[in-house]
């Protein structure tokens, strides 16, 4: 199989021919063609089939609501007391409605609520206390602002009730694999639906990860996940997907993963990046405190979108919100 990773340009100066990616302010003139066999070449836009140049550089549908010309801010709101960098904080339901208002009030276009940490060596939390914490928070926030909220789960009953509560999406760090409910219930509810590579249940996904070519291990588990959300009613435009940064990854499979991001654009589908305060973050950075990553996080936001990724999924809203400002200002794009 050939994979074509188009190569992302932010310059004014355009050249004539160039195509955006995935219909955004990013551009690209050249692409590189990648084989399973290890070869690899960069090849003028005349080299790649036009059926792949359509789908790089076609615009996507709006998601939620939202138009994806630009990159979108998922805030991160962990309703759990034992989440990797704020787990606890917003526990108290008031904690965490001020919080999805300070968000707000940043700049979030979606505030992503979830229940169970699905942090590395973390447990399984029973449905009814998943619940018990999200649904509550989310039907506050709807009650009193029309920013999009998204559910974090990856059970259909926390779904069902999330949905009813208001939320419009469901971000599912297993991509349908976990509960075989789930994928028919978002069919029936028209729900959007975010599709994460993992590897591994959360408690043992850091224990030795292996792959041949995670990213394009990645990538053909997307395209296999996204086949199946299609088969059970799902249209691709109501899909995002996200390559996992984190989740069964050792530290150069992340860096490999974020130096290829464009590719993931090949998959016909809006792409985010969830790397918020991550550990590799902290180790590349020697920063052992998550709540003291938020300067490594914005450097990893800004590259995601001049990779084209229309979703940055982030705990610091404000910070991320002004710096998008400056990068767009600064590359001619809109932030």
């Amino acid at each position: 199989m050939i994979y074509w990773r188009p190569i992302p340009m932010r310059d004014p100066a355009r050249p004539r021919g160039a195509l955006p990616l995935a219909g955004g302010a990013v551009w690209f003139d050249r692409v590189e063609r990648i084989a399973r066999d290890g070869a690899r070449g960069i090849v003028p836009l005349s080299e790649v089939p036009g059926d792949r140049l359509d789908v790089l550089s076609a615009p996507r549908p709006d998601f939620a609501g939202l138009a994806m010309d630009r990159p979108r801010i998922m805030a991160i709101l962990n309703v759990t007391p034992d989440s990797f960098s704020d787990g606890g904080q917003h526990l108290a339901p008031e904690a965490a409605l001020a919080m999805a208002r300070r968000a707000e009030a940043d700049g979030a276009d979606i505030i992503d609520v979830g229940g169970e940490s699905t942090r590395p060596g973390s447990d399984p939390v029973p449905v009814g206390d998943e619940i018990a914490r999200a649904v509550p928070v989310i039907a506050a926030i709807r009650a009193g602002s029309s920013v999009p909220v998204s559910i974090d789960t990856r059970k259909a009953a926390v779904a069902r009730a999330a949905l009813e509560a208001g939320a419009g999406v469901v971000n599912d760090v297993a991509a349908l694999t976990h509960d075989p409910a789930l994928a028919p219930l978002l069919a029936e509810a028209g729900a959007p639906v975010v599709l994460m590579h993992h590897q591994g249940p959360p408690r043992t996904m850091q224990h030795d990860p292996q792959y041949a070519d995670v990213v394009l291990d990645v990538y053909d588990w997307l395209a296999e996940r996204i086949a199946f959300a299609e088969s059970a009613g799902i249209p691709r435009a109501r899909i995002v997907v996200d390559p996992g940064i984190g989740f069964g990854k050792t530290l150069q499979h992340n860096v490999s993963l974020l130096r290829h991001l464009s590719l993931y654009h090949g998959l016909g589908c809006a792409v985010m990046l969830g790397a918020s305060r991550k550990r590799f973050i902290g180790t590349l950075t020697g920063t052992d405190d998550p709540q003291a990553r938020m300067p490594g996080s914005l450097a990893v936001a800004l590259h995601g979108a001049a990779q084209g990724v229309q979703f940055l999924r982030v705990h610091d809203t404000g910070e991320t919100r002004q710096a998008l400002g400056l990068h767009a200002a600064l590359g001619g794009g809109t932030g």
